[in-house]
């Protein structure tokens, strides 16, 4: 019995996930009509678990039902990037508040550790090497901050900014930027300055948010 009911269940999840990193990788841009039979002939399953993971990324966010006219990846706009950077600076702010009171000398030293594969990344011109460090320095934080409801609105939160087409990290002067304002919340974290951590934290969101306007606006201005 239990296992006629697991099988099914790790079906759904295991095609969600992989409908998630298209999406993600942008093969499914947003505004794409997700073809049902096409996906469910291509991985080899009925249309039952495909539905049931659609339902789950549909929760999350990222793709959306519309009534009579089926499934669609969802179309992100610059007012919901507005409004879910908002809402990340003051989450992942009180993630550093929370930190900077928490941490052990072991948990500063893995900061440390982190921060100078991104200062490695940064001065090699690595995007993706200080990307990879910078989701490192912020999952360390989340770890430190052990509070699994704040993690799992941010984790959801962040699938929603994924739907993006650009990436902050390739505006101009904006990986400078943003190292700089990695050293400056490390050495508040280090100082155990809660204010100041929270402080620097949303700033750094909301720089990120920022670049990725900028980016928007070179493209809009650029397709005139």
């Amino acid at each position: 019995m239990n296992a006629t009911r697991i099988a099914p269940i790790a079906l759904y999840q295991e095609v969600a996930e992989r409908l998630r990193q298209r999406i993600f990788s942008h093969e499914l841009p947003p505004g794409t009509w997700v073809d049902e039979q096409a996906l469910a002939e291509h991985y080899g399953i009925s249309r039952t678990p495909l539905r049931e993971a659609l339902k789950v990324l549909a929760s999350e966010g990222l793709v959306t039902l519309k009534p009579r006219r089926g499934c669609y990846v969802t179309e992100i706009s610059e007012r919901d990037l507005d409004e879910v950077f908002t809402v990340m600076s003051m989450l992942e702010g009180e993630c550093a508040r929370t930190s900077a009171m928490k941490a052990s000398a072991a948990d500063l030293e893995r900061l440390r550790a982190i921060h100078t594969d991104l200062e490695n990344a940064a001065a090699a011109g690595d995007i993706d090497g200080f990307f990879e460090a910078n989701q490192a320095f912020h999952l360390a934080l989340h770890e430190i901050a052990d509070n699994r409801w704040l993690l799992q609105v941010i984790e959801d939160l962040r699938k929603v900014i994924k739907l993006s087409r650009h990436h902050s990290l390739f505006s101009e002067g904006r990986l400078a930027q943003s190292l700089a304002e990695h050293r400056d919340i490390l050495q508040a974290l280090l100082a155990r300055d809660g204010s100041r951590a929270e402080e620097l934290m949303r700033t750094h969101i909301l720089s990120g948010r920022a670049a990725l306007a900028r980016i928007a606006a070179t493209k809009t201005t650029t397709a005139a």
